[in-house]
């Protein structure tokens, strides 16, 4: 009983002080995730006492609505630190996702839209062809297909397709000019290539459905200049079979901030709260599409089919279920995308309860190698990174289950038949 009214009296002195925060015009808090994650020792005390050794970073906006339904926001941030390099794994495919439907759409070629059969071709050493695709439902491939199996089950062959048409130098240039000038996305993902063939990248084909030839484009070479990196970790490495003990370097890998990824999903979500420059060009019903993806269940997908003991519900949607394959809520619907790899786990996070009428968006990262050595394949992420996704997911949902807001939120813009 006495822990009961302990809990009630902190969690009346958390309101006060968001409220506060907001009243005072602060645009983010770096004190009230850890006061929240205060109250649960349970779930968080190894990682309150040893921060940088997990490189646990979050950030969390919490949603208002005034009377007509337009959302403000209030960010939080626990731990960010953009000096600590986490590796973001897939997490880098939501971007590419975006810009892929916004590079169609600068083409303004008649005919050419995202069902448009897509032939990918080779110029170069190390470049896959892909002619059909046998998991589509017509057998050909697209952007909207790949698009569909990034969202569903983190596609890594999609997402090589994706970078493969927009190329280096346009994913940089592009998430610049968006205000996010230190992202670096200059490699494929989950196969080898060298730096020279990663700035290599495929021809390109466009087909309608009569094999009429709408657009072609030809291998492109990268003279992308990417922000400079220095990041060694750990205390060694696997290369061929063998342990090498020295650090293993990031310095060439992938990087995207935690904060950037946060706000590309919100700007996607929530666009007219961005400048037309920080948006993305997609049309109303690219929204509707990439929103659609991003909430689907696996078995919510007819092609490609996705067995359900491999792709379970709740597969990728790490915060709030973790790793657990059982039920999960059919009021709830996660607009998310995940990436776990070198014993990074990340998730970026919308989720929406639409029977409780609360909403909210939630990032986080933790790196889950306890040995430091990399490529062992022996990571943390059942023992500590999915518990702390899940129960940070949950601290979160729970705290919002309890705040009080003016206007009840209209979220049926977010509802969608699957």
């Amino acid at each position: 009983m006495r822990l009961s009214i302990i809990i009630t009296a902190l969690f009346g002195f958390l309101f006060f002080y968001a409220d506060a925060q907001k009243k005072s015009g602060n645009t983010s808090d770096t004190n009230f995730i850890e006061s929240l994650m205060k109250l649960h020792p349970e779930y968080f005390q190894h990682l309150l006492d040893f921060p940088d050794s997990f490189n646990v970073q979050i950030v969390y906006t919490q949603i208002d609505r005034d009377k007509k339904n337009k959302p403000s926001f209030k960010e939080f941030s626990y731990h960010l630190n953009n000096g600590h390099y986490f590796y973001p794994a897939s997490t880098v495919k939501m971007p590419v996702a975006f810009l892929a439907l916004e590079k169609l759409n600068e083409l303004k070629i008649k005919g050419l839209d995202r069902n448009t059969t897509m032939i990918t071709d080779s110029s170069s050493d190390g470049q896959d062809v892909v002619y059909t695709h046998p998991l589509a439902q017509d057998g050909c491939a697209s952007i909207e297909h790949y698009i569909k199996q990034i969202f569903l089950v983190s596609d890594n062959d999609a997402f090589n397709r994706l970078y493969e048409f927009l190329g280096q130098e346009y994913i940089q240039k592009k998430l610049t000019e968006k205000g996010y000038p230190n992202a670096v996305v200059r490699h494929r993902l989950n196969i080898t290539r060298t730096q020279e063939q990663n700035k290599n990248t495929n021809p390109v084909s466009f087909y309608d459905t009569t094999g009429k030839l709408l657009y072609q484009q030809t291998g492109q070479y990268s003279n992308a200049v990417f922000p400079i990196m220095n990041v060694k970790l750990g205390n060694g490495y696997y290369s061929n079979g063998k342990l090498i003990n020295m650090p293993f370097d990031f310095s060439t890998k992938n990087r995207v901030y935690l904060q950037d990824q946060h706000h590309i999903l919100q700007s996607v979500l929530f666009p007219e709260a961005f400048s037309k420059k920080q948006q993305f060009g997609l049309t109303a019903s690219d929204y509707d599409l990439v929103k659609h993806w991003m909430s689907a269940y696996p078995k919510e997908s007819k092609y490609p089919y996705y067995d359900s003991t491999d792709y379970w519900d709740a597969y990728g949607k790490f915060l709030l279920y973790g790793s657990d394959k059982g039920s999960v809520s059919p009021n709830i619907r996660i607009f998310s995308k995940e990436g776990d790899a070198y014993g990074f786990l990340i998730d970026i996070a919308y989720i929406v309860d639409f029977e409780k009428n609360i909403e909210f968006l939630l990032s986080a990262t933790i790196s889950c190698n306890s040995d430091g050595i990399y490529n062992d394949d022996k990571y943390d992420y059942d023992r500590l990174g999915y518990p702390f996704m899940k129960n940070i997911g949950k601290t979160i949902y729970e705290y919002e289950l309890s705040r009080k807001r003016k206007f009840v939120p209209d979220l049926s813009g977010f509802r969608g038949v699957y």
